[in-house]
């Protein structure tokens, strides 16, 4: 029986080991979706926007680290495609979609709908072709596939939709497409001068990113033969932070002050798999190594005296045996004794100290502690993230995912959806903020359509809470960030989801263990303070002089009750710890 090109499409994606496509219909994608009707062998999971179906590809693409698949139909559709492809791009997993077009015959007259998918795809993706003939398909859809795994990022396949009905020409298969693992090593020369480099020194920090995946043991042996202190970047976290005796923390906007600390006072610093983009954190005057698989990443955010590239795991196995034993450890010392104290004062801020409304910190600490051993969670971009990043503890089986290199609003939900398909059996935990929730929020009626458990944590200030803690830093009076009060848990028991609210801290442990424990999903809205201060981990004198700008406008526009708001959430408690 022949096919046509949208069953040749179905069948190639079946082979590569595809299982589902996320995705909303049209009419110039009906060829693909009638197609995958036809053949059951791929499921359809139907989401509210389309900007929330890359999304949760991307969350998919995190959990397994294999080919997630988007499709949308012509113009406006997989127009909102571009934000969840631009994040699945910038962190590097990979994801195909597939974007339909309007006819053939009507393309560059301006039609209805029409835009320019492969022109507007191409900044997000590493490879973005248009088929305009069917005998096209075979080699522009492998090779979109295998540069999607391969360099983990986005292919897009641009189909206009009449394309879609014509047959499929016939040509051998391929062997299905799957990523490949090969060694990466530096060469012996490079290796050489590394080495030389390091044991010519006395104190070395290794700062580790998401580069450091699959690579924890090789890390440790390493960093446990330079007596150097770990700092891990937040897409690192997951991957390093779990039962590592050297780690002393984050450093970066939401990082720890013993993670700046830790690389402030070294000598060399040994960067693995990391692009942390934030230039201001890095030392100035420390001798800079650099290992990455991506040659091209090398010296893009400090200058780099080594740089190397290679796997990291390779490259810190290669190393162990070129480093000389017998090398000091006060700076290790000094730095975990640091990083003991900073985390002290951090625990200390996560109490129930009987106010209203409740510390985010204390709401962060008890996620931890309530969700399981191998939980997913997904976090928002804004104070989600912050709290994330300084409460959730990882273990070997954790996940943590977000917007973290893009820094989009709005992902935590639908890349919650996108890794509980992937992962029937686990927990996984969004931990959302009302702004971001706000923006996807048909995505809870995705949730109940795909059955698909999650479970919502929303950190509710009524406001844009990250974003006003930047404008207090630059010195500027608080506007446009208000947000109205919403109750989202009567929003989730109206979409059929299991709903609570929280206003009172005393309520709150028992309400997310009865929340955690539903069979199926559950959002649980806390009410948490507006004014919670998170402190970067240096202060510059800008900054400083920011806030002071700020407290001065403020109290000259008439809204001083905003300041006694802030000291009575921060100033008081701190002083008593």
């Amino acid at each position: 029986m022949s096919q046509n090109v949208a069953d040749l499409f179905i069948s190639t994606l079946v082979r590569a080991g595809v299982t589902r496509v996320w995705g909303l219909p049209g009419d110039s994608l009906n060829g693909f979706t009638d197609a995958l009707r036809r053949s059951g062998e791929l499921e359809w999971m139907h989401v509210r926007h389309e900007e929330a179906a890359a999304f949760a590809a991307a969350g998919e693409a995190h959990v397994t680290g294999e080919l997630a698949v988007v499709a949308g139909s012509c113009g406006p559709g997989n127009l909102h495609f571009i934000n969840g492809l631009f994040d699945a791009q910038r962190s590097r997993v990979p994801v195909l979609a597939i974007a339909s077009h309007i006819p053939s015959p009507e393309i560059g007259s301006s039609s209805f709908q029409e835009t320019h998918p492969q022109e507007l795809f191409r900044e997000c993706s590493d490879y973005v072709e248009l088929v305009s003939d069917p005998a096209q398909l075979p080699w522009v859809l492998e090779t979109a596939m295998r540069t999607a795994v391969e360099k983990r990022g986005v292919a897009v396949v641009v189909v206009p939709g009449d394309i879609f009905h014509r047959d499929a020409p016939i040509r051998r298969p391929s062997a299905p497409i799957r990523a490949t693992t090969p060694r990466i090593l530096p060469g012996e020369e490079e290796l050489a001068r590394a080495a030389e480099t390091l044991n010519t020194v006395k104190n070395v920090t290794i700062l580790a990113g998401a580069g450091v995946e699959g690579s924890h043991a090789e890390v440790l042996a390493l960093a446990g033969k330079l007596k150097a202190p770990i700092v891990h970047a937040f897409r690192g976290k997951e991957h390093i932070e779990y039962d590592n005796p050297f780690d002393v923390g984050m450093t970066g906007l939401l990082g720890f002050a013993s993670g700046y600390r830790a690389m402030e006072r070294c000598d060399v610093l040994l960067i693995l798999g990391s692009d942390f983009p934030y230039r201001e954190f890095y030392p100035e005057k420390a001798t800079i190594i650099q290992v990455d698989i991506r040659g091209e990443q090398l010296g893009r955010r400090t200058p780099v005296d080594v740089g190397l590239v290679g796997d990291v795991g390779e490259t810190a196995r290669a190393l162990v045996p070129l480093i000389r034993d017998g090398r000091s450890d006060d700076h290790l010392n000094d730095s975990l004794k640091h990083y003991r104290s900073t985390r002290k004062e951090l625990d200390e801020l996560a109490n129930d100290d009987g106010k209203e409304p409740i510390h985010p910190q204390y709401l962060a600490k008890l996620i931890d502690d309530l969700a399981d051993e191998d939980a997913i969670f997904t976090a928002d971009v804004g104070s989600p993230v912050m709290w994330a990043a300084r409460y959730l503890k990882m273990t070997p089986e954790r996940r943590l995912i977000g917007s973290f290199s893009h820094g989009s609003m709005a992902n935590a939900v639908p890349q919650a959806l996108g890794a509980r398909a992937a992962a029937p059996h686990r927990q996984v935990v969004a931990l959302a903020g009302d702004g971001g929730l706000s923006m996807l929020m048909g995505e809870l009626i995705s949730i109940r359509q795909n059955d698909l458990a999650v479970k919502i944590v929303v950190f509710n200030n009524s406001s844009l809470n990250f974003v006003e803690l930047e404008m207090k830093a630059a010195g500027t009076v608080n506007f446009g960030t208000d947000l109205a009060q919403t109750d989202f848990a009567a929003i989730a028991q109206a979409s059929g989801i299991a709903g609570y609210r929280v206003e009172k801290a005393s309520e709150l442990a028992q309400t997310l263990e009865r929340a955690f424990d539903e069979p199926g999903s559950a959002l649980i809205d806390v009410v948490v303070a507006r004014q919670e201060l998170s402190i970067p981990p240096s202060i510059t004198a800008a900054q400083a002089k920011g806030f002071a700008l700020y407290a001065l406008r403020t109290v000259f526009s008439g809204r001083g009750d905003e300041l006694l708001d802030l000291a009575d959430t921060n100033v008081w408690r701190r002083l008593f710890h």
